[in-house]
């Protein structure tokens, strides 16, 4: 598999912090963003890449495409981020067969059927599922906003949004 030095979930996908404290702290080199909708969408792929740290190469996937990408041997120095609308698009990574191992929750604004979970971060049932199969099949799924805060796990966010949703 490639060298994935962190796997992210953020609406926002490239935007202030993960330029200026995600990409050094983690010291990627790559970025994937892996989005069905964003991959079919020249314009948007044009504008993720434009907004992109300087030296920092990124690529667009779709979802089956990064799985392809990611069980590949990787290139030696490679050091990427994975970032990500929705934890579910992590879970579906996992579902074919990507081995990751951590799961960092960032932003995720309230739309839809999206509830507070825990700080800034919102998810409907889908994602609240998500988080909770990632986690039972050994994924660290957790909540950190920037390198500098602390990490809170999301063991007690999961029970409160599942009772929440009546799930």
């Amino acid at each position: 598999m490639r060298n994935v030095v962190l796997a992210r979930v953020d609406d926002r996908l490239i935007h202030g912090e993960v330029v200026t404290a995600w990409t050094p702290n983690s010291k990627a080199n790559k970025i994937m963003i892996i989005d069905d909708e964003v991959a079919k969408d020249t314009f948007n792929v044009r504008v993720v890449k434009a907004l992109a740290p300087a030296g920092t190469k990124v690529i667009v996937y779709n979802v089956d495409k990064a799985a392809e990408k990611l069980m590949v041997k990787g290139v030696d120095g490679e050091r990427i981020m994975l970032l990500a609308k929705t934890p579910t698009t992590f879970y579906r990574l996992i579902q074919a067969g990507v081995p990751i191992k951590e799961v960092n929750l960032g932003g995720a604004g309230i739309r839809g059927e999206r509830q507070p979970f825990i700080n800034n971060v919102a998810l409907n049932p889908e994602e609240v599922l998500a988080c909770e199969s990632m986690q039972k099949g050994g994924c660290r799924v957790y909540y950190q906003l920037v390198p500098e805060q602390g990490v809170i796990e999301i063991d007690d966010a999961v029970q409160k949004a599942k009772a929440n949703f009546g799930l």
